[in-house]
């Protein structure tokens, strides 16, 4: 790690930025009406005529998909599978049926149900990644010339006005927050019924990407890189924010060896009333006080995920599991850590007295700020002979480069 707080060089470059979200995809449609097909409605009163069965199945694939996607919801399209059956064209019944114009099911027809998207500014370079609410795609800016991540929010999203305001909430305040260890953020904006949000294009991976590819992670990388969350995390802060989200998978390391703590869809102001509400957060890393409900998310329930964290990170697992989120609830409630497992693991004293803190039930126990946990982590490691550390005030961070091995 350099003065500026990077981990390493990636070796052999940097590598694409992937997200890890859900990747469950539909078969892919043909985009183009097939021959002898247009995506203008017949005249009213005009009978369908019958069509070969390759027909059929390439509008139930595209029903199939314009469900998962968002477009239609179920009841609106099972009244269409017996029309569709029986050799009705499926541009037809989306006009009359379902109230589309033919515009806008040819344009959903050109971009695969949004899956291709058709917003004007901006050259399409490539899809970065598949979430669970949203897509992300590497794109040119023609205003400025620029390449940044277009993250697009899935259709069905928009309807939900809680995910529709997380979105822009996140976009707003990576747009007004502005720290190193923060992707940037260059405003949110919608095209027709599309909200999308411009950032920062990062080339790297998450914490998680790299532990499911074999990275394993030793004590003294962990440390570093715990002490460059810590670091956001002290900002955030002194923006009056909660995280309430830490977790390896929100937590990225660019090829340059750079550490960015990324996604505030759950970020909150201290003094929020939803502070109190234990359904936010990630079940794995979530704080006893959050699991249990009734008591509000502050610093140190942030401290407490990111001890999970580097539980994770030097232990290899996480350390309490369950068949459902409601059993690992209850562990993150009821059960303690186990010491002797621990010790098990070749822990060395330090980090093993890192995670019991962190980690702690009572959040009277924990650290009670940022600063104090920063002021351990330097103390520890600059105690160790063979890391090279600067005094930097600012960052503090290591000179020697390199964030893990391969199992």
């Amino acid at each position: 790690m350099d003065r500026r707080g990077r981990v390493g060089p990636w070796p052999g470059g940097a590598p694409p930025v992937e997200c890890r979200a859900a990747r469950t995809r539909c078969p892919p449609v043909r985009a183009t009406a097939p021959a002898g097909r247009t995506t203008q409605s017949p005249a009213p009163g005009r009978r369908c005529r019958a069509r070969p069965d390759m027909s059929t199945h390439d509008d139930l694939k595209f029903l199939a998909l314009l469900v998962h996607r968002g477009h239609l919801d179920r009841k609106q399209a099972e009244p269409l599978l017996p029309a569709l059956k029986g050799g009705a064209e499926l541009d037809r019944l989306l006009v009359d049926l379902v109230g589309w114009t033919a515009k806008k099911v040819g344009m959903l027809r050109r971009t695969r149900a949004g899956e291709e998207p058709a917003i004007r500014g901006f050259d399409f370079l490539g899809r970065l990644g598949v979430g669970g609410t949203a897509d992300v795609f590497r794109v040119r800016d023609k205003a400025t010339g620029r390449t940044i991540a277009l993250k697009i929010l899935n259709p069905r999203c928009t309807r939900d006005p809680v995910q529709l305001k997380g979105f822009v909430t996140e976009a707003r305040l990576l747009e007004q927050l502005e720290h190193a260890g923060l992707v940037a953020g260059y405003g949110v904006a919608k095209a027709g019924e599309t909200y999308f949000a411009k950032m920062e294009l990062i080339e790297g991976k998450t914490l998680l990407e790299l532990m499911d590819e074999g990275h394993v992670f030793e004590e003294q990388v962990s440390l570093r890189i715990l002490l460059e969350v810590a670091g956001v995390l002290t900002y955030l802060d002194t923006q009056n924010l909660v995280h309430r989200d830490v977790k390896p998978g929100n937590i990225m390391l660019s090829g340059g060896g750079d550490v960015k703590l990324i996604d505030l869809g759950f970020c909150a102001m201290k003094d929020a009333r939803n502070l109190a509400d234990s359904a936010v957060g990630t079940v794995q890393y979530l704080s006893p006080e959050q699991a249990a409900g009734g008591a509000s998310a502050d610093l140190r329930s942030d401290i407490y995920s990111l001890g999970v964290t580097l539980f994770h990170l030097v232990v290899g697992r996480l350390p309490f599991e369950g068949s459902d989120d409601r059993e690992v609830l209850y562990k993150q409630v009821m059960e303690s850590l186990s010491s002797p497992e621990l010790k098990s693991r070749g822990l060395s004293p330090h980090v093993h007295y890192f995670i019991e803190k962190m980690m702690a039930k009572d959040a009277d126990v924990r650290y009670q700020s940022w600063d104090e946990l920063i002021q351990d982590i330097e103390e520890q490691l600059e105690g160790r002979e063979s890391l090279d550390f600067t005094r930097d005030a600012r960052t503090r961070a290591a000179r020697r480069r390199g964030f893990g091995r391969r199992r």
